[in-house]
């Protein structure tokens, strides 16, 4: 674990469909791949497709991801970080 707090990357696809919208996800946990496993960043995905809050966490969780899907108003809010 590091010693300061992880950058948060945030990720709106609200408004975008799947696979869109996994598409987008899984493009950025491949390019922050390093970081995202070395707890310096965290990606934090905005949707409003349902969908998405079960394709995009399956999808990271079998990459090792640790995964947080959150409700809010109107969307969710998936965040994506460093296996524990």
């Amino acid at each position: 674990m590091t010693d300061q707090a992880a950058k948060l990357i945030e990720i709106d696809t609200r408004g975008q469909v799947c696979p869109s919208t996994l598409l987008v996800a899984l493009d950025n946990m491949n390019r922050y791949q390093e970081d995202l496993y070395s707890g310096k960043m965290k990606l934090l995905i905005r949707t409003d497709n349902r969908d998405a809050t079960t394709t995009i966490p399956d999808t990271a969780e079998n990459m090792g991801y640790e995964i947080e899907v959150r409700q809010q108003d109107g969307f969710y809010e998936i965040l994506i970080s460093r296996p524990e």
